[in-house]
């Protein structure tokens, strides 16, 4: 047994005069491991001088108690310095590599201040040591890194470009993201197949556009569905005119939902309208914004039932420029004398029939004069006549 116990020792040594630890050779601490929370993965790095010191090796480091996953075995990176034990694992409960999923709720703050349901998800499990040693007793400590990782399930997305601040690594835990998975994108078509094409002088009103947000390499048990869309001349409408496509179970009568909740994308269509304030410019220009939620399977239908959702307070609104996506290709439209709001179509239908009433009128009148005026030549024809 002390045989076994020198010859591990002696192993441990020889590993360890192969990496470059200059000064990390040294007892562990709390700050050896760096987590970073990704899109669609987890990634660990551990530093290894601090374990071959304690009487270990990158082998002997076990992720959730996986030990016959290849996948889920730790790698020894030799390129940075100080070395580190790499792990990387996707977000998918089916092959987390143990780790432990959890999903909580509670009311939104900030921006999604007025949803009574915002839905985090936490990743979190630990590496730990195994110590080979087969006696009684061991002079080797227990090693245990923990990790933890929170991705919100609520996002303001707009239609272009994603403005998303990094990440920080921290020390056992952090938050992660999956803003940077999700996009908007435009069609013209209802099959969501040709990019909507915008002309330089804008495009036709009531010309259908046709809405989508995609989540790309995301996790299958997560589902896209919008909470509310909306459209603002503003790219950042913190204090800007905006229309509400839709809220939650309330839409405008001229939107369309094709897709909500049922998969990694939704779908809508609207036709193309102009904002009234921008009357005497050539053009309208505005910008489309959806906030967006991802839910998992077993509770996207929970959400998608109106009398469980809170209404957003359609008079206010605002940005988090972290996780908004500046708009690079507003919708633009043709200011023509088009009618294309329920206000002006009132007030030209009225409008027009006033002038229709004035012009009968007029014509009534020059007739009736006409008629009198005959009458009063053929009688005074008549007089001169009878003279």
């Amino acid at each position: 047994m002390n045989l076994l116990s020198f010859l591990f020792l002696a192993s441990m040594v020889a590993k360890s005069s192969q990496l470059t630890c200059q000064n990390e050779f040294r007892r562990p601490e709390y700050t050896d491991i760096t987590v970073e929370c990704g899109t669609s993965s987890i990634s660990l790095a551990i530093l290894v001088c601090p374990v071959v010191y304690t009487g270990y090796n990158e082998s002997l480091l076990i992720i959730n108690h996986i030990f016959n996953n290849p996948e889920c075995k730790g790698t020894l990176d030799e390129s940075v310095t100080p070395p580190v034990v790499r792990f990387t694992f996707p977000i998918n409960m089916t092959n987390a590599c143990g780790s432990t999923f959890v999903t909580t709720s509670a009311a939104g703050t900030g921006i999604f201040a007025d949803f009574s349901n915002i839905q985090t998800v936490n990743v979190s499990g630990v590496v730990r040591s195994h110590d080979p040693t087969t006696g009684i007793v061991t002079y080797n400590a227990e090693l245990k890194y923990y990790y933890s990782c929170a991705y919100p399930l609520e996002y303001l997305i707009n239609n272009t470009q994603v403005e998303v601040s990094a990440s920080s690594i921290a020390v056992r835990d952090n938050n992660g993201s999956f803003i940077s998975t999700l996009s908007m994108e435009l069609f013209g078509d209802a099959n969501y197949t040709t990019p909507l094409a915008i002309p330089q002088l804008g495009l036709e009103l009531r010309t259908n556009v046709y809405v989508q947000v995609q989540a790309a390499n995301l996790t299958d048990q997560y589902r896209v569905l919008m909470d509310r869309c909306y459209a603002s001349m503003s790219p950042h409408p913190t204090n800007s005119t905006f229309f509400n496509l839709f809220v939650s179970c309330s839409k405008d009568q001229m939107t369309t939902m094709h897709e909500n909740g049922d998969s990694h994308h939704a779908r809508f269509s609207f036709p193309a309208f102009r904002f009234v304030e921008q009357q005497n410019q050539t053009v309208s220009t505005y910008y489309l914004h959806c906030i967006t939620r991802l839910c998992e399977i077993s509770t996207c239908s929970d959400f998608k039932q109106c009398n469980n959702r809170r209404r957003r307070d359609v008079r206010s609104t605002g940005v988090s420029e972290a996780t908004t996506l500046s708009s690079a290709i507003p919708i633009v439209t043709r200011n023509e004398n088009t009618l294309t709001s329920k206000e002006e179509a009132v007030s030209s239908s009225d409008s027009d029939s006033d002038s229709r009433m004035g012009l009968g009128i007029a014509v009534g009148v020059l007739t009736l004069t006409v008629i009198v005026v005959l009458a009063a030549a053929a009688v005074f024809y008549r007089r001169l006549r009878h003279f």
